[in-house]
């Protein structure tokens, strides 16, 4: 909808300068309900919100027509559409009239501000909301959110294994690899082939990562590149920009997250490819850990020839590093799903 009922929508072609020093651009105008839009005309960014009241016409009776945001602005906008034109004449036409009634002009004013606050929280403020939100949630109401996405994978058949004697090796492995505040190691029994990660600093590991291999080297070694990946991106940012804004400005204000807005994301992010992490990062990380390089690097790739950065960087090629899990825990932890 426009400002003006004949319209349901009115767009036109213009040249924008940003200052009186920056070369013209061209750009796409929009006519809203209380404000003009300037986007680029390459990429669709909005690049500038002009309140309707406010726009003033610096060459009266000329064509193309030369406009600015106001009196003492720096922006102009030439436009030569008629129509476009006729719409903003309009508008000013009927500000300079109600300029002789205060009051109204007032309202209206009001409502054009809000409106165009509205437009600057549409195109401007998402991505500050969301990120301002992920910052002030406190680490408490992420391993909520972390376990009520897990309850939803169970509902979707991704059930998280619970044998008591596997829960306690994987608390153990939790404290070997990524200390007592590290979260929480989390076996799914099925729909997950290697790893993935939760807010809370819920690591998810498939069944077949646990069972399919006869030490935990290699298995320590999907957790810590999995750590590296929730490190580099904080994983409540990507729910959030999953959920949409009033899900998370109900975050914000309520703390809680709707029901709906967790629907399903568990199986999302299980199916998402992993992403690669830096070498350097990883083999800094697996020396933190203690943990050997070399059979990660074969179980990715049995030749070792794309991995060969992982071998030869391996801290632990002449020094035993110190054991990952005792024999009991692994085989705890690989009966976790048979409970």
């Amino acid at each position: 909808m426009t400002a003006l009922r004949q319209y349901q929508r009115l767009e036109t072609s213009g040249l924008w300068r940003e200052t009186p020093d920056d070369q013209r651009k061209d750009v796409i105008v929009s006519f809203g309900e209380a404000s003009l839009v300037i986007s680029d005309i390459r990429t669709e960014r909005a690049l500038s919100h002009w309140s309707l009241p406010a726009v003033e016409r610096l060459n009266p009776d000329e064509t193309p027509a030369l406009y600015a945001p106001g009196v003492d602005a720096g922006e102009t906008l030439e436009i030569d559409d008629e129509t476009m034109i006729a719409a903003l004449e309009k508008v000013r036409g009927v500000v300079a009239q109600r300029q002789r009634r205060p009051g109204r002009l007032r309202l209206w004013s009001f409502a054009a501000t809000a409106a165009a606050l509205l437009g600057l929280a549409v195109f401007w403020l998402p991505a500050a909301l969301v990120s301002h939100t992920a910052s002030v949630v406190p680490y408490a109401k992420r391993v909520e959110i972390g376990q009520r996405i897990l309850q939803d994978m169970a509902r979707d058949g991704m059930l998280s294994c619970r044998a008591p004697l596997g829960l306690r090796a994987a608390a153990r492995l939790r404290d070997r690899l990524l200390g007592p505040d590290g979260g929480e190691i989390v076996v799914i029994d099925e729909g997950l082939a290697a790893t993935a990660h939760l807010p809370g600093r819920h690591v998810l590991v498939g069944r077949g990562l646990v069972e399919g291999h006869d030490a935990p080297e290699i298995l320590a070694g999907h957790i810590l590149a999995e750590r590296l990946r929730a490190d580099a991106e904080d994983p409540l940012l990507l729910l959030l920009r999953t959920a949409g804004l009033r899900a998370t400005f109900q975050l914000l204000t309520t703390g809680n997250l709707p029901a709906a807005a967790l629907d399903g994301y568990g199986a999302a992010v299980v199916a998402h490819p992993a992403a690669p992490v830096p070498e350097a990062d990883f083999l800094a990380r697996m020396q933190a850990a203690g943990v050997p390089t070399t059979p990660y690097a074969y179980s990715l790739d049995p030749s070792g020839r794309t991995t060969l950065g992982l071998i030869e960087g391996d801290p632990f090629r002449t020094v035993p590093p110190r054991p990952v899990l005792a024999d009991g825990d692994w085989v705890s932890l690989q009966q976790i799903c048979n409970g």
